[in-house]
């Protein structure tokens, strides 16, 4: 059963009123988000702790009866994945190359990251989010930002605060492109790509460009959110001629989509149409279990994101029965149909709500000591930050047919006004069949990864690296860190993703 009653439509003050027996002080015990292994090593649906209880989660939608719901739910992206990379391993996939004795050094140069950073003290690895790129620089920003909110803010209005910012934030952080740079307007320091966008949409919610509520500038709400204007956009991003940044036209259609799914959704969002309040939906749901700690289950917070969102991304995404599946695509690796059902055609990621999920996790752990179970049905991010690390060590290479029209593509984007043209490397579109075989392979190989590094750092039973530590630490620094070795101008990856801002 819930563990509380919904809140009103104004957020509580009251320092004594913070309801949860695991509520701590913001600022103690930031302990990377852990959650308990599946008891046989596989990715079994039940999950046990020594200190949480036995959770049984819900069973997937049965794709035979509902295959639209099967294809939206967080069970459905490592299945579907799962036989990309059985062909993968086999050097039998459609647009890449696979080379197997490269993995043991792709394996090798994660750990090498991760030695380098946090040797011998992993378990402080935090978790994959977004609160890291708010805090580029070795500043503390959030810690900050909580620590200048007066005492008599709940830490349950705390969480909410940074629910609505880190959802904003996550839906801006499509890939900025090599030109774009942020300014703070706080330091005067210089910042890029995702830290970048991290840093400029956190100055932008302190100055309440996403808030309706004058007296209250720290908060997202559905009316600040339909009053924003491209041109407050551009400036609260400092987007110029010189300073150009891809994607800025979808960037405010997501946030203007958002405000509407805000407002349509007032059991999941309040009366206020607030993301934050979705912590008073979670908290409230029956599902959500009272141990030492509060117990939401990852699919209860899935099917928040998914159901509340579904109407910010393009219509024009891949549909079954009438029904939009998001970020998912038809890959021709797969069997056609007919003979085989029309959704088995298709391999779903939902990049941005698992990126959502990651980061949204955090500070519900971090402030409310929440335990999300289940957080291990989330998979390994397929971006090409991830990607582009499998691709940069060898262990996939394009097929030279393929190669040749996304570098025929790049130039002819190339001659786009603010668009690469030095560096040039293949480029095609988000639902190229290249880039969805490419995504899935990611999925797979992430796993694999995770098992390998796990080995070679010599770690068992829970002290393990959680896949969302080895995403922090690893892989997605790996993948960033190859590319701006290899393409030093550009810092792009090996493959380039011509996106509208909706997915990377």
């Amino acid at each position: 059963m819930g563990l509380f009653t919904r809140k009103g439509s104004k957020a509580s003050i009251d320092g004594d009123s913070t309801a949860s027996a695991g509520t701590r002080d913001s600022n103690a015990g930031l302990t990377p988000l852990q959650s308990p292994r599946a008891t046989d090593g596989s990715n079994s649906s039940t999950f046990t702790s020594p200190s949480i209880p036995e959770v049984t989660l819900p069973r997937p939608p049965d794709p035979a009866l509902d295959p639209a719901a099967y294809l939206r739910s967080i069970y459905s992206v490592r299945e579907r994945s799962r036989p990309i990379l059985n062909l993968a391993k086999r050097n039998r996939l459609t647009h890449f190359d696979v080379d197997m004795s490269k993995f043991q050094d792709t394996a090798g140069y994660v750990v090498a990251i991760i030695k380098r950073d946090y040797a011998p003290d992993y378990a402080s690895i935090p978790p994959h989010g977004r609160w890291q790129h708010f805090d580029v620089g070795g500043r503390p920003r959030v810690d900050q930002l909580l620590a200048s909110w007066p005492s008599i803010i709940d830490n349950q209005e705390r969480t909410r605060r940074l629910i609505d910012l880190f959802l904003v934030s996550v839906l801006l952080d499509a890939g900025a492109g090599a030109r774009w740079s942020y300014k703070s307007k706080e330091s005067g320091k210089v910042y890029r790509r995702s830290e970048g966008l991290a840093v400029a949409s956190l100055e932008m919610f302190k100055a309440g460009a996403f808030s309706s509520d004058t007296t209250q500038p720290c908060q997202v709400d559905a009316t600040g959110l339909k009053r924003l204007t491209l041109q407050q956009l551009a400036k609260g991003l400092q987007v110029t001629e010189t300073n150009y940044l891809n994607g800025l036209d979808g960037r405010l259609g997501l946030l203007t989509r958002l405000a509407g799914a805000l407002s349509n959704n007032a059991e999941l969002f309040g009366t206020d149409a607030r993301p934050g309040n979705m912590l008073d939906y979670l908290l409230s749901h029956p599902s959500t279990q009272a141990s030492s700690v509060p117990i939401v289950p990852l699919p209860t917070l899935w099917t928040v994101l998914m159901d509340g969102l579904a109407s910010i991304w393009p219509a024009t995404r891949t549909q079954v029965d009438g029904i939009s599946l998001g970020d998912a695509w038809p890959c021709s690796t797969l069997p056609s149909s007919p003979p085989a059902q029309a959704w088995e055609t298709i391999v779903p990621f939902h990049k941005l709500t698992q990126w959502l999920c990651y980061s949204l996790m955090v500070p519900m752990s971090r402030l409310l000591n929440i335990h999300f179970a289940g957080s291990e049905l989330m998979t390994g991010l397929p971006e090409y930050r991830n990607g582009g690390l499998l691709v940069d060590t060898g262990l996939l290479t394009l097929k030279e047919k393929d190669a040749r029209r996304g570098l025929e593509a790049y130039r002819q984007n190339a001659m786009v006004q603010g668009q690469p043209s030095m560096e040039v490397v293949p480029l095609f579109t988000t639902d190229d069949d290249v880039i969805v075989e490419w995504r899935a392979a990611t999925v797979g190989f992430l796993d694999e990864l995770l098992v390998e590094v796990n080995g070679l750092l010599g770690l068992m039973g829970r002290d393990q690296l959680t896949l969302a530590q080895m995403l922090e630490a690893g892989t997605w620094k790996g993948g960033r860190e190859l590319a701006e070795v290899s393409r030093p101008n550009t810092k792009e990856p090996p493959i380039m993703i011509l996106s509208d801002g909706t997915v990377f």
